[in-house]
């Protein structure tokens, strides 16, 4: 019997469906939205029938009938600080990700079209797995340094441990057998210690925190930053655009194209070689200091995202790390592989599924 997996990953202008047969992929689509078009929706929950149409009509078009669906599975949004793992959507969880708990962004609609087709066709719940809000943390690493902050995560979790799953298997062992230092490289870029299975720490991505990228400043100096706050000269909005969306080499070049900065560096442009360098250097020193939280004892340093594609970026990466553990690179970011492989651990009864409490 055919066991058909649907996975679901909604993104800001668009929204990526899939369809594998075990581990096999026979369909991916990634329908495009219109910004003319996501502009009649108010709030992203309001979005929740166009996307879901938008899934369904996409599905029909291309032959594939729901009805053989044995399991959905969808891109897990900004809920409330969870442990790694596969969740069953239930009630509170769909309350979470229409009120937009920890944020509002079209992610949280992964869960939410995920449990109604799911239902539609029969099947008694659908699934996320390891949204960007997992938070392993140990409680040392929450520490900021005032009462008034905490360190918190949100990062590229899934495809953080996908890689690490694909790693392990690749040498023979389990993800949770290992100490790896996972350097996810695209729009924003997280660096985590992973510990025997958990991300013990890891650079808060979403808001700026760690290395600069494409289009986030990074961790910037404090008393600079205060300065700017209040020269009275940019508005609050103006300040986080700066740190996240227009930082980086948006801010330096006025691109987020990282592979355009990389030709310009190999063209002898000296701008575009130094920061590609400095970006390196500081995806190196935070590598460095995930080394340092796993006490030397590291296995494996493994970069992905779309920019670990750029192979001049991470041979600058790997001089500075690579006496620190052999380095692996996995370039791209497929989470709709990442989520058909947990889903695909459901039907195999290998996944423990949470509850969402």
């Amino acid at each position: 019997m055919k066991r058909l997996i649907l996975a679901i990953n909604p993104g800001s202008t668009s929204t990526k469906i899939a369809v594998f047969e075990e581990e096999k992929n026979l369909f991916t689509k990634n329908v495009k939205h219109s910004v003319e078009e996501l502009a009649k929706f108010p709030t992203i929950g309001e979005q929740y029938q166009y996307r879901k149409d938008a899934i369904l009509e996409e599905l029909k078009n291309n032959n594939i009938d729901i009805a053989d669906i044995k399991i959905v599975i969808g891109r897990g949004g900004l809920t409330k600080p969870v442990k790694s793992g596969v969740y069953r959507v239930n009630d509170l969880m769909k309350k979470h990700l229409l009120e937009g708990y920890a944020g509002q962004h079209a992610c949280n609609l992964g869960g939410l079209i995920s449990d109604n087709i799911a239902r539609s066709i029969g099947l008694p719940e659908a699934y996320i797995a390891d949204p960007g809000v997992v938070d392993e943390l140990t409680d040392v690493a929450r520490i900021a340094g005032h009462p008034l902050f905490e360190r918190k995560t949100i990062f590229h979790a899934l495809n953080q441990k996908a890689v690490s799953r694909i790693y392990a298997k690749k040498i023979g062992n389990k993800y949770e057998d290992l100490n790896l230092i996972v350097a996810h490289m695209g729009g924003g870029i997280s660096i985590g210690a992973h510990e025997r299975g958990e991300v013990i720490d890891v650079n808060e991505a979403l808001d700026g925190e760690g290395p600069f990228s494409p289009e986030r400043s990074g961790t910037l100096p404090m008393n600079q930053i205060i300065k700017v706050c209040f020269s009275g000269k940019y508005t609050q909005d103006e300040v986080m655009k700066m740190i996240v969306g227009k930082g980086g080499y948006v801010a330096y070049f006025g691109t987020n194209d990282a592979y355009e900065i990389e030709k310009r560096a190999q063209a002898g442009d000296a701008k575009a070689e130094l920061l590609e360098e400095a970006m390196a250097y500081q995806v190196a020193k935070y590598i460095g200091e995930c080394a340092v939280v796993l006490k030397g004892k590291v296995d494996a340093i493994l970069l992905t995202g779309g920019i670990a594609y750029g192979k001049p970026i991470c041979e600058r990466i790997k001089k500075y790390v690579s006496w620190i553990a052999p380095v692996e690179v996995y370039p791209g970011e497929d989470e709709m592989g990442a989520l058909a492989m947990n889903a695909l651990m459901v039907l195999d009864k290998q996944a423990d599924i949470k509850n969402y409490c």
